[in-house]
């Protein structure tokens, strides 16, 4: 199959047991421009990720050692996977098989047998969106831009608890929780980072710690 010629850059993980559906739905996607990595299982995704962290996960179900969901809720718990948009794809059609994959942390629940025409369109789509939630809908390189504060910037270990939270996901309050200290005092602590590193919001700080490793 002759690859399109355009200036899609964007990585794609597509995980399945299925060597026949791999091999095809792999052929159709890099057909469409897309770099795609594989694996056949959830725990050698895992490993992969360890190397590569794709723009976009497209994983089956049911899979042998690790299945999809078990695979979905350990990615949604590491701060440098959580934000990467996932496709279930899943021969279960049941409304319930369904609100469990979304639930589990899917974004996108495809069922089995699937158009190759619709899974691209979903891939399109759950890029596009999660472009715009990271505050960007311009091309994968100004939204992977690493984020520039000064050099000197230095964190107190309680402000490097918050700022790891933050990058999962959580609120004030929930941090508030976690930690066993007052809102408000969580607040503050954002505050004093922000204001040490200059970057405007959550979304900054988040981006700014995952890229750093401080989380």
């Amino acid at each position: 199959m002759k690859e399109k010629q355009n200036n899609n850059t964007d990585k794609l993980l597509l995980i399945d047991d299925d060597p026949n559906l791999i091999l095809l739905v792999k052929d159709y996607l890099e057909f469409n421009g897309y770099h795609v990595l594989t694996a056949s299982q959830g725990r050698e995704a895992l490993n992969l990720l360890e190397r590569d962290v794709p723009d976009l996960i497209i994983c089956d179900v049911m899979m042998p050692e690790m299945d999809g969901y078990s695979f979905v809720e350990e990615i949604r718990q590491n701060p440098l996977w959580n934000q990467v948009p996932v496709i279930f794809l899943s021969a279960k059609a049941q409304t319930k098989d369904k609100i469990r994959g979304l639930n589990t942390g899917a974004d996108v629940y495809l069922v089995k047998p699937f158009e190759p025409e619709e899974l691209v369109a979903q891939v399109k789509s759950t890029l596009s969106y999660s472009r715009r939630l990271m505050g960007s809908s311009a091309s994968r390189g100004d939204m992977g831009a690493r984020i520039q504060v000064p050099k000197s910037v230095e964190l107190t270990p309680t402000e490097t608890k918050v700022v790891s939270l933050v990058s999962q996901g959580l609120s004030n309050r929930e941090i508030s929780i976690e930690l066993g200290v007052s809102q408000r005092t969580v607040e503050s602590h954002v505050s004093n980072m922000l204001n040490k590193t200059g970057l405007h919001n959550r979304t900054e700080l988040s981006r700014w710690a995952i890229q750093s490793q401080l989380v």
